[in-house]
């Protein structure tokens, strides 16, 4: 971990921190956070971009559900198909399937 600043490590942190859904590990990490130097503004775009990926396997697995259900269609129950994370739009085609 030597190649990573304290920085890269607290957004390390809360990304993981969303992932798990753990607000013991964003109450820790938000302060450390801003500690290492980086701004709320930094923080709240770390902790956004974690959720949208965080919402990619959630979505997902209620698709799946509803899918297994013939008759409830997606749209009725408000579970509309969305786009991935959007790593996809910014990734070339090997590794847009890699991620959500």
């Amino acid at each position: 971990m030597n190649d990573l600043s304290p920085r890269d490590l607290e957004l390390v942190a809360i990304g993981a921190a969303m992932g798990s859904n753990c607000p013991p590990c964003m109450e820790y990490h938000i302060p450390q956070a801003r500690q290492v130097g980086l701004s709320d503004a930094a923080i709240h775009a770390a902790i956004l971009h974690a959720d949208k990926i965080r919402q990619v396997p959630a979505r997902k697995t209620l698709q799946t559900a509803l899918a297994m259900l013939p008759g409830f269609a997606p749209e009725a129950t408000g579970a509309a198909s969305a786009s991935g994370c959007g790593c996809a739009q910014t990734s070339g085609p090997s590794v847009a399937n890699a991620c959500c």
